[in-house]
């Protein structure tokens, strides 16, 4: 796991063990925050022992920025906090999330005796401001597009934002949830805010004379896998179209995000494909043939 201290009072932690997800801690003069959790629990029990070894300071609150297990499912191990997220990560956890860490119970030992914790306290669209101590306040924004739930966390006075995953180095699109023009939304948001670093869901940190930069590739980004599946849709062999079309033609690495980026890549173009045309992208070798008697 990394740790990057980013200033005084704020500390990310990075996974080294999937797709470079990202947590955060918020020090308060008598209490800290925990934004997110990592994915795995050993890597979340490492957070909870530098706090308890370094900080010294209990955790009073935990923020999930969405539903998602490798954000959420570490509440557990802060079971003295309170946790906060928006309203639909309350139901998305009860609804998807409980029977996912089932699942992952049943076939993975590392899950097994994990409680999922569900939020204590929800926000909705209004966001939510938290004073941490009497010179930090820490803003719940509504960064939907990802997921329907996604909140970023801004720092104001550090002005360091936690976008969760409505900005990662690579967007992506979850199956039968994300939405694409309110994922291009938040990213103009996000744009406009006063952010000196950016802590994205997934990736590496983006520092002010980068921020601009960064979130305009995401934009175009998504921008080119539109008019990809829009010439798909014209086509009767929609799959062959958008298979002609790699991560790096769209304005991307095929490195970020530890080499899963083009993986990745594939998903976006089918789950776009398919929430705006309710179909599957036939391919031409996909066709059934013509049976002759």
């Amino acid at each position: 796991m990394i740790h990057e201290r980013i200033s005084d009072n704020v500390h990310m932690f990075q996974s080294e063990r999937y797709v470079q997800v990202n947590a955060g801690v918020i020090v308060g003069p008598d209490w800290v925050v925990v934004v997110d959790t990592l994915a795995l629990p050993d890597e979340t029990r490492r957070i909870r022992r530098f706090i308890e070894e370094r900080i010294r300071k209990p955790v009073r609150y935990v923020i999930n920025t969405h539903y998602h297990a490798d954000h959420s499912w570490g509440n557990a191990f802060f079971p003295d906090a309170t946790v906060i997220a928006h309203r639909l990560t309350r139901q998305l956890q009860a609804e998807k999330g409980q029977p996912a860490l089932a699942e992952a119970q049943a076939h993975d030992p590392t899950f097994r005796g994990l409680k999922l914790v569900l939020p204590h306290i929800t926000v909705d669209a209004g966001g939510l401001s938290l004073k941490v101590g009497p010179r930090l306040t820490v803003r719940l924004i509504p960064l939907p597009g990802h997921s329907p739930d996604g909140m970023g966390v801004y720092v104001e006075e550090e002005r360091v934002l936690f976008t969760g995953d409505a900005f990662t180095s690579l967007p992506v699109l979850m199956p039968d949830e994300s939405d694409f023009d309110a994922l291009v939304h938040s990213l103009k948001h996000i744009a406009q805010l006063q952010v000196e670093v950016l802590i994205p869901g997934h990736g590496d940190i983006v520092f002010r004379g980068e921020m601009v930069d960064e979130v305009e590739k995401n934009l175009n980004y998504l921008h080119a896998i539109r008019k990809i599946v829009r010439q798909a849709a014209r086509r009767k062999y929609a799959g062959d179209v958008l298979d002609r079309y790699s991560v790096e033609d769209c304005g991307k690495s095929r490195v970020l995000l530890e080499g899963a980026a083009e993986v990745l890549h594939r998903r976006n173009l089918e789950v776009l494909f398919r929430l705006w045309y309710n179909r599957e992208p036939l391919r031409m070798e996909e066709e059934a043939p013509y049976s002759y008697g």
